[in-house]
């Protein structure tokens, strides 16, 4: 798109006229006739162009409350049952193709956050069989020095802040496959170091334990940011709806491949209670020390060689679609293997409510999670007594535990698109939800603690589980990335994760301190936290075009953001903050946009048309027609216009 000024014309049938880009250094070819006698209406070769039903534009975002409820109901059916469509034609062609197609897409892209799920909620799953057998360093610390038991923990945080930031500054600055790979192998290099973890004391051990840890954190941590910029920037299909397929489910793409974190956990969990039924016969105590390092030798061995193979896939077999980073860049006058300083400090000052919104939030959203897992046990053990000496009966209560929070993952994914409810309502119900949730475990302590009052508490533990990934922890993940321009997208996303582990951290050594009650009183402040942080600097980006958003952040660039008058500002689409504090909403002005677009449709087909002229084009050009900015239509129009004026 044209990055200079636009000079609105003085009606929608001027903006079809023809439109000279000096900056661009077009030749000048030939006049066209008049377009005054055009009308814009929805027979027009460009209204899809310029009046799209799916980005809350022309037909959706100014109609009447009823009226607008009718169109999204209508719109969301109309695709439910196409989508039905689709996946039963692919059943009758081959039963196995849609679970094919599923895995393709979503395990496999999401396959770094199921080593992530696996391997780091192994670590509290580990604990428990290590505080069993051996006690005298896990438990009473008189082998082992308690602050290395604890350093297993901080150790690992720490490693995932570090990879978080650095990674995310990586993807935006070398590219999405580097990060990925990069990753993928530092994981499995942590694995390794995982599986053959070793010490002449327990001690030793522990401290190498730790530093394996530390590592492979390192390789998690930039996961965050890249399986989130990856997932949201791919497309499914390349042709003229591949942009409507990106507005109405770019945010069920990026959940369904976040919530492979799920699986890792689910797998992880059965897995060790398969391996030590094998190793120790049973999972009844005592165990044995050799059936314990047999467990968790075997566990983290098999995810290493799967990890491995997932860095192998990532540099010889996946699609990358780098054009959308590389064309930003060559927009915005930045060298393809340079990075856009100029776009984060402009991120900083511009966009600093959202970045509030998504370190804060996803801080309030970790304390609640981590903090959740930390105290599972404490959850457990009043539930089921029995846990308190067997490590099998905890894995089970966990396992059904993560089996709630699958339900809460799809939900999400079923959801996160619906414009009457989206990202920004599931983030402020879910950190209400479990707010609420903790809030009665802190008045209510005592009673529920009580046998007469278990099934309370039971209930109240899942219900916790379950909107915490029916909410935050699945809408911070998408969010982060979602909010920010293409060009520093990573970077802002992996500053939101770091800001997300720093609120792991807090419970990690709070809850050391405080007795069970304090810690339901503490953590239920965590949830109202998040919903206030959420309701004022987060926006609404459900069913808004991203590439919207790009024509905003080329304004703001370029020091006229008040020229911007198009979706990106509207009401609906901006956080509280932006809206009635900094007034931005006051640009919004659909006519107005649509003559501009006009105009900017008109100059990419003159740039297109350059090209072919010129004879050839590069690898990034033809990437910047795939992701069909242009429609056919449009190259249809601008063509016979040409044509006429040739006549």
């Amino acid at each position: 798109m044209s990055s200079g000024p636009l000079s609105a014309p003085s009606s929608p049938a001027d903006a079809l006229a023809p439109h000279q880009n000096a900056q661009q250094g077009l030749p000048e070819l030939r006049e066209l006739p008049p377009a005054t006698t055009l009308k814009f209406h929805r027979e027009h070769p460009l209204f899809d162009d310029l009046a799209p039903e799916e980005g809350y534009n022309h037909d959706g975002a100014d109609l009447p409350s009823s009226a607008r409820r009718k169109w999204v109901t209508a719109q969301s059916n109309t695709e439910t049952k196409r989508e039905l469509a689709v996946v039963w034609e692919m059943f009758k062609a081959d039963p196995l193709s849609p679970l094919t197609a599923y895995c393709r897409r979503y395990v496999i892209g999401g396959f770094g956050l199921f080593t992530e799920g696996y391997t780091l909620f192994s670590i509290g799953n580990l604990t428990a069989l290590f505080s069993a057998v051996w006690p005298a360093c896990w438990s009473k610390f008189t082998e082992c020095n308690s602050n290395w038991v604890a350093a297993v923990t901080y150790l690992q945080i720490i490693g995932i802040i570090f990879g978080q930031i650095i990674v995310g500054i990586e993807g935006d600055w070398i590219g999405r496959k580097f990060g990925l790979v990069q990753d993928a192998l530092v994981m499995t290099l942590g694995l390794v170091m995982l599986t053959a973890s070793w010490g002449t004391t327990l001690n030793g051990w522990v401290i190498c334990y730790a530093w394996s840890q530390f590592v492979y954190g390192i390789g998690v941590g930039g996961e965050y940011p890249m399986t989130s910029t990856t997932a949201l920037e791919s497309k499914r299909i390349l042709h003229e709806n591949a942009q409507k397929d990106d507005k109405l489910h770019r945010g069920r793409n990026v959940v369904l491949a976040f919530l492979m974190q799920g699986w890792g956990q689910l797998f992880n969990q059965a897995l060790l209670i398969i391996l030590l039924l094998i190793f120790h016969g049973s999972g009844n105590p005592p165990y044995g020390a050799t059936s314990a390092q047999w467990t968790f030798r075997v566990s983290f061995g098999i995810m290493a060689l799967m990890t491995l193979w997932l860095a192998y896939y990532r540099y010889y077999k996946k699609v990358y679609q780098s054009s959308l980073l590389k064309r930003a860049k060559r927009h915005h006058h930045v060298n393809v293997s340079g990075y856009d300083v100029r776009s984060l400090k402009l991120v900083v000052s511009h966009f600093w409510g959202r970045l509030v919104g998504t370190c804060l939030g996803w801080c309030f959203n970790d304390f609640l999670f981590y903090g959740n897992k930390l105290f599972a046990s404490t959850f457990i053990k009043i539930i089921d007594p029995a846990a308190a000496s067997n490590v099998t009966t905890v894995w089970l209560w966990n396992l059904l535990n993560v089996g709630v929070e699958m339900v809460g993952y799809y939900l999400a994914a079923l959801l996160i698109d619906y414009k009457f409810y989206g990202r920004k309502r599931m983030q402020i119900v879910g950190f209400l939800a479990d707010g609420i949730l903790f809030l009665i475990c802190a008045i209510w302590f005592e009673q529920l603690e009580s046998h007469a009052h278990i099934k309370g508490f039971q209930t109240i533990f899942f219900l916790s589980s379950f909107f915490q990934q029916f909410g935050p922890n699945c809408t911070t993940f998408l969010l982060a990335a979602e909010v920010f321009p293409i060009s520093v997208r990573a970077t802002a996303h992996g500053l939101s994760a770091a800001s997300g582990k720093l609120g792991a951290l807090m419970p990690a050594i709070i809850y050391n301190y405080v007795p069970n009650r304090t810690r339901f009183w503490i953590v239920c402040w965590f949830g109202f936290a998040g919903w206030l942080v959420t309701w004022v600097f987060i926006p609404d980006t459900t069913g808004l075009d991203l590439r919207e958003q790009e024509r905003y952040w080329d304004c703001v660039r370029e020091g006229r953001a008040g020229d911007y008058h198009g979706i990106a500002v509207h009401p609906r689409h901006i956080s509280v903050w932006e809206r009635y504090i900094l007034k931005r909403h006051r640009a919004y002005d659909p006519e107005l946009d649509r003559q501009q677009r006009a105009i900017e449709l008109r100059t990419l087909w003159e740039q297109q048309k350059l090209l072919v002229k010129e004879g050839g084009r590069t690898e990034d050009e033809l990437d910047y027609e795939d992701e069909t900015v242009l429609s056919s239509k449009a190259s249809s129009f601008f063509a016979n216009q040409q044509a006429e004026a040739e006549e």
